[in-house]
Formats: structure tokens, sequence, C-alpha cells
């Protein structure tokens, strides 16, 4: 099992979506780590149980593969590591699960606030509007020859073996979905292409690939997995920019409160566009296009920052406070105001997407450079 396939497991467990077989072998993981790494007797902190055990697992690392606490511990090197990462991850997911009340306690039930998830509404092509959270599985619509699927593991597939039940059959039909701040979503393309929508984000696409071209229309952030078709580009629309590929691993981030859109390759090779500037940009696996009105240049990232959001991770790696909460209000749904002067700190860390608020808070706030405070919805943060 890939670092990457444990951690979307991790995910599944987070969301409820296991299967009875997934369940136990996270069962197996955190028995086999809690056996192998018990807690040591200490304070009742559970962020200073995960410092103490993160402490005692660094040090069965070689020491090239070791890296410091809150600097990007799931991008381990070595196969072992990958090892240790999983049973820690799994470790600490499960344990932060069966002690809310600890750390409720700490922080104050009234004002923590749960994690996002799996919300998003899809709006058919004749307008009609279905709430996928509580949508049973199965098929929820026909359009043309394509049925719209709900899988259980909580996807969107769009099947077009399926033949048409409507007299009212139209190939250029297009649908949207579109996730509320606090939620994400998968969708299967007509293609086979997929893509996960981040928070308060939106995705346009034609219940099939017709034409010479796939084309999509983006809000917000996505990831993209796109099936190899040489014969007909894959493109995705956004503001102010198109980005075209044949086939391909790579994340748009064109959020309006960002102050430019980033596009980061994974896997493949995609060309950028910047339609104000009537420019072009190839990028190489690794390299990431900045966008906004000044700029448009392509440097060299670290993919996995760009992209820890779709394993259900919070990476900061010198943000400043008003970029992290930026994801903090899109994905606990909160507003933010700030108090006083703003922490002219960067910040670096890891932190899980489902961790209540207060533990993403609270982590921040050991750095002892920014305080919060937590009232209903609203975050204000001081210095």
């Amino acid at each position: 099992m890939t670092r990457e396939q444990a951690q979307e497991l991790l995910n599944k467990y987070q969301l409820g979506n296991c299967t009875p077989e997934e369940q136990q072998m996270l069962d197996n993981w955190y028995l086999h780590e809690a056996d192998k790494q018990p807690v040591a007797e200490g304070p009742a902190d559970p962020l200073m149980e995960e410092e103490l055990m993160w402490n005692r697992i660094v040090d069965e690392i070689p020491e090239t593969a070791k890296i410091r606490h809150f600097k990007k511990w799931y991008s381990i090197a070595s196969a072992a590591a990958i090892l240790v990462f999983v049973s820690f991850g799994a470790y600490l997911f499960i344990k932060k699960r069966q002690a809310p009340a600890q750390l409720v306690h700490r922080s104050n039930p009234k004002n923590d606030i749960l994690p996002g998830g799996n919300k998003a509404i899809l709006t058919l092509a004749n307008g009609k509007q279905i709430t996928l959270t509580g949508a049973r599985n199965g098929t929820l619509a026909v359009q043309g020859a394509v049925a719209i699927n709900k899988t259980a593991d909580g996807r969107i597939v769009y099947d077009s073996s399926e033949k048409s039940r409507s007299d009212e059959a139209e190939l250029n039909t297009y649908n949207t979905m579109t996730t509320p701040r606090g939620g994400q979503y998968w969708v299967v393309l007509p293609d086979g292409s997929r893509v996960l929508l981040n928070a308060a984000s939106s995705l346009t696409y034609p219940t099939t690939f017709s034409g010479t071209e796939r084309k999509v229309e983006l809000t917000g952030e996505a990831y993209f997995e796109v099936a190899h078709n040489a014969a007909k580009p894959f493109r995705v629309y956004s503001k102010s920019q198109i980005v075209e590929v044949l086939g391909t691993h790579f994340n748009i981030n064109t959020y309006d409160d960002e102050p430019a859109i980033k596009t980061t390759l994974l896997e493949g090779k995609v060309k950028v566009t910047s339609t104000a500037k009537n420019q072009t940009r190839i990028l190489q696996p690794g390299q990431q296009a900045f966008l906004n009105a000044l700029a448009f240049n392509v440097s060299d990232v670290d993919v996995d920052e760009a992209t820890a959001w779709k394993n259900g991770l919070f990476v900061f790696e010198s943000n400043d406070i008003q970029q992290i909460m930026r994801m903090v209000s899109r994905w606990y749904d909160v507003d933010v105001a700030y108090t006083g002067n703003l922490p002219s700190d960067k910040f670096s860390g890891s932190v899980s997407r489902f961790s209540n608020v207060s533990e993403v808070l609270n982590t921040l706030q050991l750095t002892r450079k920014v305080h919060f405070k937590v009232s209903g919805k609203k975050i204000s943060v001081s210095e």
C-alpha cells in the first residue's frame, strides 16, 4: 500500500465511509502501534501526548529520514519511514477520535467547531438540485444516455453505459457540482477523469464529452486526475486562465480571496494560458504556475504541500496567519476577525483537517506568536 492510498483510507475512516475490511485494517494498525509505542505517563494534554509520540517514533527513523517536528512530517523518504507514517497517522487519527471529551474539556465544548466533510449540491441540466450529503446510494438521475450514480464511498460517477429513459435526451447538457464552506466532494466525470473539489468551490462540466475537447469550468480549488486521451485535450477554464492537458494529475487553486491563481503539476505535462496576458507557460512535474495581475511565473515547489488538503492535512510552509485563516475559514465554515496588530511571523507545520478547530488553533498557539478566541462561528485573531 502506498502512502497516498494509506492517507485516503484514513480520510475514509474520518468520514465514516470505511468498509468492514478497511475498518479492521485500521484497527490492526492502531493496535500494532499502541502495543509498540505506548503513550508514556505524563501530561493529560492530548497535544503533549502527540508530541511525546512523535519524539519516540522519530528516534526509530534513520538519520537520513528524520525531519523537524511540524515540518512536513508526512514527506518521509524511506519505505520504512512510510510504514511509520501509516502507523503513526492511524494512531493519531484514531486516538483523537476516541478521546474528544478530553480535548473539548480543555478548549470549552461550546466554542469547539467540527471539521468539514463530504458535502455538495449537484445541479442538473434542468435546474434540479440534489443535496448529495443525504442522498441515497445508487442512481440519482439519468440525463441523455448517462446515469448519475452515488457510490457507497461517497462519490458521484457518470456512467455512459446506461441507456436513456428520457425523451428529452440531449448531448450538450451540463451539470454543476458545488461545495459549501466546510465541504468537499469527489466526482468521476464521463471520461473517467476524477476530480476532488475543495470547500467553497464549483465545477461545471458536460454529461458527455462530445466534440474535440473536454471542457470544464472551475471556481475555488480542485485536484484533477485526468484520464488520458491524446485525441481530445482536457481543458480547465477558470478566472484569467486555461489549463490544457492530455492526461495528468494536477491541482488548481483559484479562490477569489487568494492573491494569485496557483496551478501545481504532479504528473505529466500541462499548458497554462493567461487569457488576460495572452501568454503561455508549460509545467513539468514538481512545478507551479503563479498568475496574478502583476506576474505570470513558474517555479519548483513542494507538491505535497500544495495538495495536502486532498490527503486530509493542513500544511503550512512559511505562511502568514491570514493565509492560514483563509484555509480555516473555508474548511470549518467560520468567519475570521483580526484585533490589534497582526502577527508578522511565518508559520510552518501540519495538522489533520479532520481535527476539531480547537486542535488547529491550539497547535498554532504553541508558537506563542498568535492567540485565538472562538465565539459561535467567529474566530478572533490577535498577536
